[in-house]
């Protein structure tokens, strides 16, 4: 596994969000993106990551980002996500995890003693040109948002 660095021009994608709708990276090109991969919806890390973001949207809005989250979860798991959470952003369906792969966040995991492959918690910042202006991968899930807005507010 290795993540796409800082300077690389971002993989353009196409998947559907919670919504059954195509979402495109292309549909945000002159905006700040920020591309956030996540294990699973409705698990506790996930969750906790994921309403953070809903919490600090506004914010994030003054910024001018545009918040969209990525996970193998099929678009009905991710409707439920939204529904139950109050979500206020986009979250996209990657069952197979081939973004995941052209961003290099799907690999090797450990927990609980097994081995097994997932999505590792890395996030990216994709500029307004598509090039990934800053990667996150050092952080709580808790504290997720405000790296993310510390980052943007120092720019």
């Amino acid at each position: 596994m290795t993540p796409l660095k800082i300077g690389e021009n971002a993989p353009h994608f196409c998947l559907k969000n919670q919504d059954d709708q195509a979402i495109s990276l292309n549909d945000f090109q002159g905006k700040k993106v920020l591309v956030y991969f996540y294990p699973k919806a409705l698990t506790p890390g996930c969750t906790t990551q994921a309403c953070a973001l809903r919490d600090s949207k506004s914010a994030l809005d003054q910024l001018g980002l545009v918040i969209l989250g990525i996970s193998p979860d099929l678009p009905k798991k991710l409707a439920q996500f939204v529904e139950k959470k109050g979500l206020n952003f986009n979250l996209l369906s990657d069952p197979d995890h081939q973004v995941a792969e052209q961003f290099g966040v799907w690999g090797e995991k450990k927990f609980l003693g097994k081995t097994y492959d997932g999505i590792h918690r890395i996030s990216f910042l994709i500029d307004e040109n598509g090039v990934i202006e800053q990667v996150f991968d050092k952080f709580k899930t808790s504290e997720h948002h405000q790296v993310v807005l510390d980052y943007l507010q120092k720019q």
